[in-house]
């Protein structure tokens, strides 16, 4: 029988039993960091003769591919079931796991949307020099059903990424320094995943309240950046040692009272641009006429081709603006016209706006 869901907590046991209990479609996103089944053989050391932190972990050992691949299709079975029809889920993973991963999640239904290449900007060399060094791990996401609605806040990561598209290689480094948490002065966790890496997850596919699981939940990375997001969560994991150390790491995250405004991501589309020349196109402005430029009294003409001309040199609105005021210009914000119908100065911002309801007029 389906239990209630419980929100903000992590649940101890194995995430395949828990995963059945929990009711179904019941959750927006899923972030999953499985055993990789990295079956490293030997010891590793550094050229000056210290030992590699290998990940030799009993839960990332299995007895053959064969029972990782029914491991793999039993969780991802169970994490289907619960997500919510519109729901997606990310895998991370390396060469030794992702490709087994990934046929099988297409295997059981889901559509992968994005394979994301994480650049581990601070990565281990390869030490033995006999391959290239092993510097990314890839990110599946893939939704639940095919053509079924998502949540991608594209504006708001093309607004955060200096105005440019996110693309598919994200450099984030390895989780290190004072992030790495540590337990009498060992790793807390062999494969602690850094926050950055959840931070851009989250913000990319998930809105305030939404409800985020972890199916291996270890040091509780998905929970910290999620509560610091406002997102709901739930976390499974069966090491007692490792639920103790995610629920202190949790409770330490603070966060300001939560305001709609900030912690929504807009996705509204920034307005198109539109080329100071078009004002000339539409008749809004004419050759020759002189623009002021505001809080000086210096003045520039407008050119056919939509350049101004100050004191013989040409130049865009923004260009003439800077040389003008020795500082970085907006031309729109600065530069006015005269209006004869209110006889004063206006902004030129008043025209570009004249102009895109034009335009939404004729395409409408």
């Amino acid at each position: 029988m389906a239990q209630k869901l419980a929100l903000d907590c992590i649940i101890q046991g194995d995430c395949i039993e828990v995963l059945n209990r929990l009711p179904e479609k019941s959750v927006d996103m899923i972030f999953a960091d499985p055993p990789y089944n990295l079956q490293l053989g030997g010891t590793l050391y550094r050229p000056n003769l210290t030992k590699v932190d290998a990940v030799d972990d009993a839960w990332d050992k299995f007895d053959s591919l064969n029972s990782y691949d029914d491991f793999t299709r039993a969780w991802l079975t169970a994490c289907r079931r619960v997500l919510k029809n519109r729901g997606t889920l990310w895998v991370i993973g390396s060469y030794h796991n992702i490709y087994r991963v990934g046929a099988i999640l297409m295997d059981v239904g889901y559509w992968i949307l994005n394979d994301i290449v994480i650049d581990k900007v601070n990565a281990m060399p390869n030490f033995n020099g006999t391959r290239f060094a092993n510097t990314h791990e890839t990110l599946l996401w893939a939704q639940k059903k095919r053509g079924a609605p998502y949540t991608f806040n594209y504006q708001a990561l093309k607004s955060g990424n200096e105005d440019r598209q996110m693309r598919s290689v994200w450099e984030i480094p390895i989780c290190s320094g004072a992030e790495r948490l540590m337990v009498n002065g060992k790793k807390a966790h062999t494969t602690q995943k850094p926050e950055a890496l959840l931070y851009r997850v989250l913000i990319s596919s998930t809105r305030p309240g939404d409800v985020i699981l972890d199916p291996f939940f270890g040091t509780g990375t998905t929970g910290a950046v999620a509560k610091r997001l406002r997102r709901r969560w739930i976390g499974i994991e069966r090491d007692t040692n490792y639920v103790a150390v995610a629920q202190r790491r949790i409770d330490a995250v603070t966060v300001p009272p939560f305001d709609e405004a900030i912690f929504t991501p807009s996705n509204k589309p920034k307005e198109k641009r539109i080329p100071f020349v078009r004002l000339l196109e539409a008749g809004l402005l004419q050759p020759g006429q002189e623009l002021l430029l505001s809080k000086t009294q210096q003045k520039a003409v407008v050119l056919p081709d939509g350049a101004l001309m100050y004191e013989s040199q040409r130049g865009s609105i923004h260009q003439i603006g800077t040389k003008i005021l020795g500082a970085p210009c907006n031309g729109w914000a600065h530069w006015l016209y005269w209006d004869s119908e209110e006889t004063s100065w206006q902004s030129i911002d008043i025209l570009r706006q004249k102009l895109q309801s034009l335009d939404k007029a004729a395409a409408s």
